[in-house]
């Protein structure tokens, strides 16, 4: 509970995440059609309290179709058993110029074996490509974010 200057208010955000550099971020999650004028109330007076202690503020809505099932094909290489430090070094060495998913992960190897921890590598960011416009595809654009260890 918070008072705002107004009134009494009572707003539990959805996530406090604390970035790289320090700063406090506030996330609220709703659809953009799901927000009526209470909420919207609510809303702006979390974003004027979080601006007074010095945090962000950000109200997210629904992610992009096409983002979400790319990202939920790739959450199921995060584990490390999809990781493999030489396969991955070479895939970091191949993706240094960006190319074709499909054409880099020939060059490293039998794509059998190495599409696992390529995708290992684009769900932790060490590998990254569009996720929002088009699903991953074997044409999908690949680039390294780092060089190879």
């Amino acid at each position: 509970m918070f008072r705002d200057g107004q009134r009494q208010r009572r707003h539990a955000p959805d996530y406090f995440v604390r970035l790289a550099d320090g700063r406090g971020r506030v996330v609220d999650v709703r659809a953009d059609d799901r927000i009526e004028r209470a909420d919207a109330e609510a809303f702006a007076a979390t974003e004027r309290a979080c601006r007074a202690v010095g945090w962000d503020f950000v109200r997210v809505g629904e992610p992009e179709p096409v983002l979400m099932e790319n990202v939920r094909w790739l959450s199921r290489y995060r584990r490390r058993r999809c990781a493999d430090p030489e396969i991955a070094a070479r895939l970091l060495d191949v993706f240094a110029v960006g190319r074709p998913l499909r054409a880099g992960a020939a060059r490293a190897g039998d794509p059998l074996i190495v599409l696992p921890v390529l995708f290992h590598l684009l769900w932790h960011g060490d590998l990254a490509a569009d996720l929002e416009s088009a699903p991953l595809s074997s044409t999908t654009s690949v680039v390294a974010r780092r060089r190879a260890r």
